[in-house]
């Protein structure tokens, strides 16, 4: 067969592979390398490993290598063996087959199968495979409209009572878009997706000793390719992701990236050359100057060189091939604050990589969100990006409002400034309150059931003997430590799950959802579940019965969201509003006061005025939040704010038995101003203004 494939010098751009005309043409960036040589397997196996070394003086331009076959099947699988010199910081070693860093795709079967060829034989597959897309087009969504639901793709439907076909995969995900949709949320944000080898890790459980798995994915092997083992058939993964991708948009749902381009699976000293350290290890990777080792701002053994021209260009292009071939509308860029580091590791001030991402046309309209922080102690919150496209996980959101919700004194100052959209981190450089990502969890940490239920992680089942995970969780479990039956502590710990959701929902700012917090979900008090391919972290879809209550408070809570604008600024409050002196918010303590910004008050009021739009008079809110534990806030209510022949209706009760808990202002009990309400320990209530028309009278218990 190899005298069938012709050779021509190709050409160095693009890099990757990439069928045309005339052939398979193959590049290769390496500026150190002394030999390279294009390894091929062909799809009959017997046919053995072709090997197609590399002249410099034919096919290399610059510091690119590149090779044109002629006749070759785009079914082949490719990689590269590479020499170079054995001096400070390399790291090259011809015995090895590499991946190419612009691969789109993998050879792999089902998840869990080991992958021996990996480093010993061709795997890298070309994208030859022509798609119909019919007429998909990004959705656009407004980021004020954005309601994000991060979930992982295997565990979203893994677990057998989601009773699908091919469970755990991107077809299982399609499958359960009907959920999504009447959830109400208008983006998921996926886990990593990016090819990782789920059995790198050697922790095993600690009493039955079986091997545990990198579950989550945060170890890529290359940026750009879906792994394989997330489709139901892994030869055609990149098809069943384009399938998901063009269902979701029919059903109106965005899909976000989690992607990792701050490290790589090939670890620190001790790890395995798979692809970039074998190719330009000095390049690719923060080095220490002095003696050639990896710097390691990840945690995970290496730090990619984000700022050198090479590695950025290679993650821009890899984004752009995600939005342009694979239509993803966003990405989360995991510990982005790496992408703020120069060669050593030093913060730079206008780093180059971060505003590339921002200016770059072909994202222009992407949704671009950065974890802004790292392993090695960097945390920018507030202050990751001046440039407005730049959205950042608000990690002083998640703290401020769980310390509020845990009792704790003093928090509400805090937990105004969060409700309001953050303007204390989000208002320098013209931004506002939509480069502010909302979360009071997330994949890493306690479920929204475990804040409530635990104090302390309970991480034994990672092998770590439990010294894995954060310990500050800033949690409270509600009166008994984990697995409860006592009635009072079940209540208390209802109560405040739901009085967490309305703080998210209801705040300014994007809000962020876990995937099975709407239902209860539990990990068991685990809180750095990276390595649970089981129950602990799998969706039990038994929960949408069993909790049926909870997931109708989230969709009408949702759906509340959606309904008024108020809850979707994209400007931060003024002092006053233009012209009437009446300000757009209000702040309340208990009996009718004004909010204790210096004391020890466990109480807030929030007062909205409704924007008033052309044939269109929005709805004033008053909402009352006790973060006590232990004793009722009693609140005056005020008169509605805007426009007379309107009054309250009691729409949102946490400490109410469901369904009481939540409902359409029209079926709201009346609430008259003046009135003292008292809202019990950890409790929220929200009114809303609203006509007598149509108002159907409810009796409370």
């Amino acid at each position: 067969m190899k005298g069938t494939i012709q050779t021509r010098p190709g050409s160095p751009l693009p890099l990757g592979a990439q069928q045309t005309p005339q052939g398979i043409n193959f590049a290769l960036f390496s500026r150190h390398a002394e030999t390279v040589s294009l390894v091929i397997a062909l799809p009959d196996s017997a046919a053995g490993q072709m090997l197609f070394p590399l002249d410099p003086a034919v096919h290399k331009t610059g510091d690119v290598w590149h090779i044109l076959l002629v006749n070759a099947p785009p079914t082949l699988r490719y990689g590269y063996r590479i020499s170079g010199p054995d001096q400070h910081g390399h790291a090259y070693d011809a015995t090895r087959i590499l991946l190419d860093p612009y691969a789109r795709a993998l050879d792999g079967g089902a998840w869990g199968e080991r992958r021996p060829a990996l480093g010993t034989a061709p795997c890298c597959r070309i994208d030859h495979e022509s798609y119909d897309w019919e007429g998909d087009r990004p959705l656009g969504t407004p980021i004020q409209d954005t309601i994000i639901y991060e979930l992982h793709v295997r565990g979203f439907t893994r677990h057998p009572s989601s009773g699908l076909s091919c469970p755990g995969t991107f077809r299982g995900l399609s499958e359960k878009i009907g959920y999504l949709q009447d959830l109400g949320i208008t983006a998921v944000e996926l886990l990593p997706v990016a090819e990782f080898d789920e059995n790198e890790t050697l922790f095993t459980h600690p009493t039955s000793h079986a091997p545990l798995r990198n579950y989550w994915g945060y170890n890529p092997l290359l940026f750009g390719a879906p792994k394989a083992a997330y489709a139901s058939a892994p030869a055609s993964v990149l098809n069943e992701f384009r399938d998901m991708v063009k269902a979701l948009h029919r059903a109106g749902i965005e899909l976000f990236l989690d992607v990792v381009c701050n490290h790589t699976a090939e670890g620190g000293a001790g790890g395995q050359s798979t692809s970039f350290r074998g190719i330009d290890n000095r390049i690719y990777y923060l080095l220490d100057p002095w003696d050639g080792s990896h710097l390691n701002f990840s945690g995970c053994g290496n730090t990619c060189n984000c700022n050198h021209p090479v590695t950025r260009h290679l993650i821009v292009d890899m984004l752009r091939w995600w939005v342009v071939e694979m239509h993803v509308d966003g990405f989360r860029f995991d510990l982005a604050s790496i992408l703020n580091r120069g060669p050593e590791g030093a913060i730079l001030a206008d780093p180059p990589v971060v505003e590339l991402l921002a200016e770059d046309p072909v994202l222009a309209q992407t949704k671009i969100i950065a974890e802004p922080w790292d392993a090695a102690g960097l945390y920018q919150v507030g202050s990751f990006s001046s440039s407005r496209r730049w959205a950042e996980w608000n990690g002083r959101f998640r703290d401020d409002v769980r310390a509020f919700m845990c009792g704790r004194p003093g928090t509400v100052p805090a937990l105004a400034t969060r409700i309001a959209g953050s303007s204390d981190l989000y208002r320098k450089h013209g931004r506002g309150p939509c480069n502010s990502i909302n979360f009071i969890t997330s994949h890493d940490g306690f479920t929204l059931h475990d804040l409530v239920s635990f104090e302390a992680k309970h991480n034994e089942a990672n092998g770590e003997g439990n010294r894995d995970g954060d310990n500050n969780n800033i949690s409270w479990n509600s009166g008994a430590e984990g697995a409860s039956t006592e009635a009072g502590v079940l209540a208390m710990r209802e109560r405040r799950i739901r009085s967490f959701a309305v703080i998210l929902l209801l705040s300014n700012g994007v809000p962020m959802l876990v995937a099975g917090d709407e239902l209860g979900r539990s990990q068991g008090g685990n809180n750095n579940a990276w390595n649970q391919d089981n129950e602990t972290s799998w969706l039990d879809w038994r929960l949408v019965q069993k909790n049926s209550a909870l997931l109708r408070f989230f969709r009408l809570l949702i759906a509340l969201r959606k309904r008024h604008p108020v809850f979707r600024r994209t400007g931060f409050y003024p002092e006053a509003a233009a012209g009437s002196g009446s300000p757009e918010i209000g702040w309340f303590g208990q009996h009718g006061r004004p909010a204790d910004w210096g004391g020890n008050d466990q109480a807030l009021g929030v007062l909205l005025k409704g924007a008033a739009t052309p044939g269109q008079a929005e709805d004033d809110f008053f909402i009352m939040l006790n973060g006590s534990a232990n004793a009722p806030a009693l609140f005056s209510v005020p008169p509605p704010p805007t426009r007379s022949g309107r009054h309250w209706r009691r729409i949102i009760d946490t400490a109410a038995i469901p369904p009481l808990d939540i409902n359409l202002a029209a079926e709201g009990s009346m609430v008259s101003s003046g009135r003292h309400l008292s809202v019990p320990a950890m409790a929220c209530v929200v009114l809303q203004t609203a006509t007598l028309q149509g108002f159907r009278t409810r009796r409370r218990p």
